[in-house]
């Protein structure tokens, strides 16, 4: 199976990480990630990247610099997915507690401090320190939880 191909944003704002849960309520999952969703073919990565922030969000966003490539995989079902992250300012919008992703994927929204962030489970691991750090990082295959 080719691996999928997804895009996220590391977007800070005022000194705040902006993360969604990416599972209905029915799923029970407390698990946090950075915006963004599968690539569509004909459209650039920094352009996917503004429509899958603006569908899960309600935000618009300039997007930035390359900063991680993660792999993620789930060999017991062939599953393999590799994240580009792009680093992103904020350039329109604030996030409204009515929005709804028209794909009902993400179900939760919130901007975390960076101390907020050692307290709740989110993927990938480097996460945490991303959106401080310098660089362009390679995080190797990952394995899926949920």
């Amino acid at each position: 199976m080719t691996p999928r191909l997804a895009v996220r944003a590391v977007l800070v704002h005022a000194d705040r990480l902006l993360l969604v849960n990416a599972y209905p309520p029915e799923a029970g999952s407390d698990l946090w990630c950075a915006p963004g969703g599968g690539v569509e073919r004909g459209a650039s990565l920094p352009d996917n990247l503004r429509r899958e922030m603006f569908e899960e969000t309600g935000l618009r966003i300039d997007v930035g610099a390359l900063c991680l490539v993660n792999e993620f995989h789930a060999p017991e079902r062939g599953f393999h997915q590799v994240e580009v992250f792009f680093r992103c300012t904020l350039s329109g919008g604030t996030l409204d507690p009515a929005w709804r992703d028209p794909e009902g994927v993400v179900t939760k929204r919130r901007w975390f401090t960076r101390d907020a962030l050692a307290a709740i489970r989110l993927k990938p691991d480097r996460l945490r320190a991303l959106p401080w750090e310098d660089g362009v990082f390679y995080d190797p295959l990952e394995r899926i939880v949920r």
